[in-house]
């Protein structure tokens, strides 16, 4: 069993930065991960992922401003978001992709 643990959320305002960090209880090398978030009134919806080897897709909604990573030796999943919007606002969940396993979330608004 694996378990997740988000942090870095905050209040920001538009156009700043925040980096969420993932920590898992276990080695995730061979895992692929991802990053969720889910507005007030709006389904989960997946934002970012990143596979063992480390590549990157994102929705089309943060391309150019998030960028996922991850250290392995850290078991951890980083997501650094820049220009950040009001829309971007929700509770981010990194996920063991393919799995039962998700973090607790952590809380992202963007607003004056």
């Amino acid at each position: 069993q694996v378990q997740l643990v988000e942090s870095g959320g905050g209040l920001v305002q538009p156009g700043g930065s925040l980096r969420l960090s993932c920590v898992a209880s276990g080695s995730i090398n061979l895992y692929h991960m991802a990053w969720y978030r889910q507005a007030p009134g709006a389904q989960r919806e997946l934002v970012a992922t990143i596979t063992s080897g480390g590549s990157t897709n994102y929705v089309d909604s943060v391309k150019g401003r998030f960028t996922a990573s991850r250290d392995n030796a850290k078991n951890t999943v980083y997501l650094q978001m820049n220009s950040l919007k009001p829309e971007d606002t929700g509770v981010y969940y990194c996920h063991v992709a393919g799995s039962w396993y998700w973090g607790q979330g952590t809380q992202v608004t963007v607003s004056l």
